[in-house]
């Protein structure tokens, strides 16, 4: 009797195995036969350039089906960090910035890329250099967006000064002279977001300031303007935005400041609310504002990638997602939406700048071809740990918790002391 319990019970186990085994998500092979393919993403319903990415793979590779694997955006690195820490199998991980891509890859986490990236034109690629390791490549960009000035057409008050290249002190007088109003009804000249990279990135890209090595004197005159712009009135105190959680979109698209350096991403989102009904806004795109009034226009910025899990239960299908989606095919897809694309050519940008709603004015143009995109932070494996004290510092300056000068030295104190 116990005999025939025991084959009975492990009759029924081994139903159970090959029920789960066929209804398993993340295995070779999912319903209909198609292999299943999983990446991690976050805020799936918000960004819209990742259900362009994915319905365009599924549609050119039909035997393949892409499950998202949702995560919350505050949330993403840290989940990430844990879930490659702990062995998971999700097959492709979008990179969201390159501090976090430099600790996966440096780890051994990821599977890669090299053998592929050299077989690309890597001439039409914006970003790629970020992804290189000591000469190893273990992610691919899918889209690289860098840093511009975008301008209310009807707040500005130009008075003829020329946006195709201007220097900080005519963006501040500029931000002054755009100032009106009091109170509930105030419009401020420009927005500096609450981000340390608004001061400290642009500093380290126009100036040849390293980010990483403990001298940051080259951050004085960026820290002294946005100060005095707090200070005239020209923009919304730092520890107001902070602590009530200002939104950047809420300060333009509400017609609340006439500038607002910002990344090349937030086009779309303008592009979009306006065509829903949203906003009203008459914008336009000039370049980020230079330190010499002479020379060509140098910016910062940061790709974003995709990559392939180590342990990636579809490896194959994996590399191929992450090349179609970096390639020409994946920058159609996105450019189509208004998003701006790690691969580019001549065809990519006219798709880009025929969506309906982005401005197609020469200056505009202009702002996407800078001549220099700097990283926003050095691939390292220190990155992380200098980019910490770097925003708390940060924070200290802004709020007048230190001085200019007392900030920027104990942050070369502090990068020398733990990181260094």
């Amino acid at each position: 009797m116990k005999s025939s319990l025991r084959r009975a019970a492990v009759a029924a186990a081994t139903g159970l195995a090959l029920l789960a085994a066929g209804c398993s998500s993340g295995g070779d092979s999912a319903s209909g036969g198609k292999t299943e393919l999983t990446v991690a993403l976050w805020n799936y319903a918000k960004t819209p350039e990742f259900k362009a990415l994915i319905d365009g793979f599924q549609a050119a590779h039909p035997d393949i089906t892409v499950k998202p694997v949702d995560i919350l955006a505050d949330d993403y690195p840290k989940k990430v960090t844990t879930m490659l820490a702990g062995g998971d199998t999700t097959d492709v991980i979008t990179m969201k910035n390159v501090i976090d891509y430099a600790r996966y890859g440096t780890r051994g986490q990821l599977a890669p890329l090299t053998d592929e990236v050299g077989k690309l034109d890597q001439k039409s690629y914006i970003g790629l250099d970020a992804f290189n390791l000591s000469g190893q490549y273990y992610a691919l960009p899918y889209r690289s967006d860098f840093w511009v000035l975008y301008y209310n057409k009807k707040l500005l008050k130009s008075d003829g000064a020329d946006l195709s290249h201007l220097t900080w002190q005519q963006y501040a007088q500029l931000a002054k002279a755009s100032t009106t109003g009091t109170g509930t009804g105030k419009v401020y000249g420009t927005y500096q977001h609450t981000w340390r990279s608004v001061v400290q990135a642009i500093s380290a890209a126009q100036t040849g300031g390293d980010l990483l090595g403990g001298d940051y004197s080259f951050m004085t005159d960026q820290y002294n303007m946005s100060l005095d712009l707090e200070k005239s009135g020209a923009t919304l105190p730092w520890a107001t935005a902070n602590t009530q959680k200002i939104s950047y979109n809420t300060m333009f698209s509400t017609e609340k400041a006439a500038m607002l350096p910002m990344g090349t991403w937030y086009a779309s989102s303008l592009v979009a609310d306006k065509a829903a009904g949203k906003i009203a806004v008459d914008w336009g795109i000039a370049p980020m504002p230079q330190t010499s009034a002479t020379g060509g226009i140098t910016t910062f910025g940061s790709p974003t990638a995709f990559a392939v899990n180590k342990k990636a239960k579809n490896a194959a299908a994996a590399k191929e997602f992450v090349l179609w989606a970096s390639g020409e095919k994946g920058a159609s897809a996105v450019a189509k939406i208004g998003v701006a694309p790690a691969f580019r050519n001549a065809a990519i940008l006219d798709s880009y700048f025929a969506v309906t709603g982005m401005p197609t004015d020469e200056l505009t143009k202009k702002s996407f071809q800078p001549d220099k995109v700097v990283l926003e932070m050095p691939v390292n494996e220190k990155s992380s740990s200098v980019d910490t004290i770097l925003t708390e510092e940060h924070q200290l300056i802004m709020t007048g918790g230190k001085s200019v000068a007392d900030g920027i030295a104990e942050m070369g104190k502090r990068v020398k002391s733990e990181v260094q």
